[in-house]
C-alpha cells in the first residue's frame, strides 16, 4: 500500500497552506468564538473556491469526488491553521446524502448536494454514534438529525453549550422536523458519515498537532534561560522528539485509512492522531511555560482544539474498540 501522497495532492496541500497562512484564520477563529462569524465564512469561501467542500461529493450532484484522501490532505491543513467552523460535520453530512442516494434514496442529494458542494451551505448533524449534539447548529444553514432510523431537516436548535474550544459551540437539534428518509438505508449512510467525520477529525487533529509542535520549536529557539536557549537542553531534545514521533506514525495511518475507508483503519487513525495531538498539546503547554496558559496567546487556538478533537465523536476508548472490532 502507498502511504506517500503524489505531486499533485502535495501541491494541493502546499496550496492551501499558502491561502489559509494569508487569510488570518487566527483572526476569524477568534472572532467565531465571539460570536462574529462574517472573518471564518470569508475563509470558508476562500475554501470553497479551492474546492475543499466538493471533495467527498460525487461528480453526479456536482461534486469532485468521492475523493477521501484528498479530503483528509484538506483538513490536515484546516488543522494546522485552526480554521472554525462545522467542517467535519457539512463533509459528514455530505457522506450522509451521497450514501443515501446509492441506497436507493436520491431525493436529498439531488436537494442539497450542489450546493454544499459549491460552498453556498454549511451543514451540521448528530448521528447515533457521534452523541447528541450539533456543533455550530446556530450558524450552519442546514442542521440534519439521524435518530430511530429517520433523517430529518431539524426545525431549529436548542439551548448553545459552550465547548473547551471557544470556537466550538454545541447545541442540540430540535425534534421533529422535515422528513428527508427512513428505513434501513438511514441507519447504514449513517455509519458511513461516521466514518467519514472520524476520518476528517483525525486529519485535522494531525495538523493541530504539526501546528503546536512548530510553534513550540520556534518557541524554545527563542526562550532562553542560563543565557542559552532551552531548545539546545537535552530534555527538551527529547520531549520535542517524541512529540514528533507520534505525530509521523499518525500521519500514514491517516492516509492509509483515506486509501482503505475501512473501520478499522479509521478507527486507528482516529485514535492515533487525536492522542498524538493530545501529547503535542501537552508538550506544547510545559515548554511554553506559564505564557501558554494565557488566552490570549495565538497557542491557546491549538491547545483548545487539540483537547476537543481528541473526545469528538467518541472519546480515544470508543474509538479503540472499533479499531480492535475492525481488525479482529
Amino acid at each position: 500500500m502507498r502511504f506517500l501522497l503524489d505531486d499533485e495532492q502535495r501541491d494541493f496541500a502546499r496550496s492551501l497552506d499558502a491561502m489559509l497562512g494569508a487569510a488570518d484564520t487566527v483572526t476569524a477563529t477568534r472572532a467565531w468564538g465571539e460570536g462574529d462569524h462574517g472573518p471564518g465564512r470569508a475563509v470558508w469561501a476562500r475554501l470553497a473556491d479551492a474546492g475543499v467542500f466538493a471533495l467527498p461529493v460525487p461528480r453526479a450532484y456536482e461534486g469532485l469526488g468521492p475523493l477521501p484522501v484528498e479530503t483528509a490532505v484538506a483538513f490536515v491543513e484546516l488543522g494546522r491553521h485552526a480554521v472554525p467552523g462545522p467542517a467535519v460535520e457539512t463533509v459528514a453530512a455530505e457522506a450522509l446524502l451521497a450514501r443515501l442516494a446509492e441506497l436507493g434514496e436520491p431525493e436529498p442529494a439531488k436537494r442539497f448536494l450542489p450546493s454544499l458542494a459549491s460552498g453556498a451551505a454549511c451543514a451540521t448533524l448528530t448521528l447515533p454514534e457521534g452523541g447528541p449534539y450539533a456543533l455550530d447548529a446556530e450558524e450552519a444553514g442546514l442542521v440534519f438529525a439521524v435518530a430511530d432510523g429517520e433523517l430529518r431537516l431539524a426545525p431549529g436548535h436548542a439551548r448553545v453549550r459552550r465547548s473547551l474550544d471557544p470556537a466550538r459551540r454545541l447545541a442540540a437539534p430540535l425534534p421533529g422536523g422535515e422528513l428527508l428518509a427512513t428505513g434501513p438505508a438511514v441507519a447504514a449512510a449513517a455509519r458511513h458519515a461516521t466514518d467519514w467525520a472520524a476520518l476528517a477529525t483525525a486529519a485535522q487533529a494531525l495538523g493541530v498537532g504539526l501546528a503546536l509542535l512548530d510553534r513550540t520549536v520556534a518557541y524554545v529557539k527563542q526562550r532562553r534561560q542560563f543565557g542559552t536557549p532551552i531548545g539546545s537542553f537535552q530534555a527538551v531534545k527529547h520531549r520535542l522528539a517524541d512529540v514528533l514521533i507520534r505525530l509521523e506514525f499518525a500521519r500514514p495511518l491517516v492516509l492509509g485509512a483515506a486509501l482503505t475507508m475501512a473501520p478499522g483503519d479509521i478507527a486507528a487513525a482516529k485514535v492515533t492522531a487525536a492522542e498524538a495531538a493530545y501529547g503535542a498539546s501537552r508538550a506544547a503547554l510545559q515548554l511554553h511555560g506559564a505564557i501558554g496558559y494565557t488566552a490570549e496567546f495565538d497557542l491557546s487556538l491549538w491547545l483548545t482544539k487539540a483537547r476537543a478533537l481528541r473526545g469528538a465523536w467518541g472519546d480515544p476508548g470508543v474509538w479503540r474498540g472499533r479499531a480492535l472490532a475492525g481488525w479482529g
